[in-house]
């Protein structure tokens, strides 16, 4: 063989080779990535925050005893109803009585004592009177000092009557005293409910709350009638909550029943632990009243509302997975962000992180497009602008988002035949 000969095969085996690590490498690059696809459609959207808490009765009072003894008599049990006015318990009223019995022979002291000054009084001011009528007759038989005497006597009487009034005063206020800690030992029921809570028994010691109220708690009665939970909600979200807002309430006690509600209260302040972090999340209580709560329901059930903040009937919708962010996005004054409406002059205003999706095209390439959202359903966003009706859009999966690049070549993934087709329900 000549050396031309053998010089053409080389170039024909090198040619090949190249041929074959160029269609190599050709496929290698255009590699189709496996995503999830789906069609923008139009949803019935519902907005919603969860957030968890316990069922409380409306209205409750905390019976507190205001004077200590011995509970001699407990009418009531833990669970019964009862009535306004009605009686709950007794406490040793001895040592109250003999206090009564002790103010009141004090009152009677007093009075006695003011009758006699009121007395001497009297009798100091008629001698004062007789002497000046004398003296008035006859100057000279009665001598001046004579006189004073007698008006510093008159004086000194008024005095001793005043003094005795103040005494008689001070003794009727201290029987007052004595008499309302002795009422204050038989106790009645200041609202109509139900006792959910007793926390003594016959012959323990009642003792007054001035600097522990929960000490001094003998039993609680709560009006069942109107119930309501409280929950804690993040600050991130609570600012979506309005008063009159509906509800879903679930309470544990009862797994298989939804309850109706409806937000009555949202706090001003927020709820944090006196010795919490500087950076711990913030929560404010808002107050969901029940509509229609069993009547076996008690206080502190555990329950997990979601208050329906708004709704969209029909509205385009895109998976929330299927919403990415793309960063440094180069930004233009007026610029929209979704394509739509006629652009105002540009002016660069710097860069800016924006949301969008990947929509496929004909060739199974993707565009990154940018999108406006309103608000945010379970499982879909409802899109404003940038997308129309029926294009399709990678919706899966969250790492293959993440890696996508424009002009990346997608294909669909075969769905498992094991796995249940995900619903539409938002």
């Amino acid at each position: 063989m000549g050396k031309k000969a053998k010089w053409a095969i080389g170039v024909v085996a090198i040619a090949a080779v190249a041929s074959v690590l160029g269609m190599s490498a050709a496929k290698r690059g255009n590699k189709a990535v496996e995503v999830r696809m789906e069609a923008v459609q139009k949803r019935d959207l519902v907005a919603s925050v969860t957030a968890s808490g316990q069922v409380r009765p409306q209205t409750k009072v905390d019976v507190a005893s205001d004077v200590s003894g011995k509970i001699t008599k407990l009418a009531v049990k833990e669970g019964q109803m009862v009535t306004a006015g009605q009686f709950l318990l007794q406490i040793d009223q001895e040592q109250p009585k003999a206090n009564v019995e002790r103010s009141n022979a004090v009152v009677e002291s007093s009075r006695s004592a003011l009758a006699q000054a009121k007395t001497n009084l009297d009798q100091a001011q008629k001698s004062y009177d007789r002497t000046m009528a004398i003296k008035k007759v006859n100057p000279a038989f009665i001598a001046d000092e004579q006189v004073e005497q007698l008006k510093t006597a008159v004086d000194v009487n008024k005095s001793l009557v005043q003094s005795a009034t103040h005494a008689v005063d001070q003794a009727t206020a201290s029987l007052n005293d004595a008499k309302s800690a002795l009422s204050k030992t038989t106790i009645y029921a200041p609202m109509s409910g139900r006792v959910t809570r007793l926390v003594v028994e016959q012959g323990e010691t009642a003792v007054p709350g001035t600097f522990n109220k929960d000490a001094a708690t003998l039993l609680t009665i709560s009006d069942m009638s109107v119930l309501e939970t409280r929950v804690k909600v993040d600050e991130t979200d609570v600012a979506r909550i309005k008063l009159g807002d509906s509800a879903q309430v679930q309470i544990d006690a009862f797994p298989d029943t939804t309850f109706i509600g409806k937000v009555t209260k949202i706090s001003n302040s927020s709820v944090k632990a006196a010795n919490a972090a500087a950076d711990q999340a913030v929560d404010y209580e808002v107050t969901i009243q029940l509509l229609n709560a069993p009547k076996d329901t008690r206080p502190d059930f555990s329950a997990t509302a979601k208050v329906i903040t708004d709704k969209r009937t029909s509205v385009l919708s895109v998976p929330i997975i299927a919403l990415t962010v793309r960063e440094n996005q180069t930004l233009q004054n007026g610029d929209t962000a979704v394509g739509l409406g006629k652009a105002k002059p540009a002016k660069d205003i710097g860069k800016k992180d924006v949301e969008g999706v990947f929509v496929v095209g004909t060739d199974n390439k993707v565009t990154f497009r940018t999108v406006k959202v309103g608000i945010a359903g379970e499982k879909h966003f409802e899109v404003i602008g940038g997308l129309k009706e029926g294009e399709k859009i990678v919706a899966g999966t969250y790492q293959a988002i993440r890696e996508l690049k424009d002009g990346a070549l997608v294909r669909e993934t075969k769905p498992d035949p094991k796995k249940p087709t995900p619903g539409t329900k938002s």
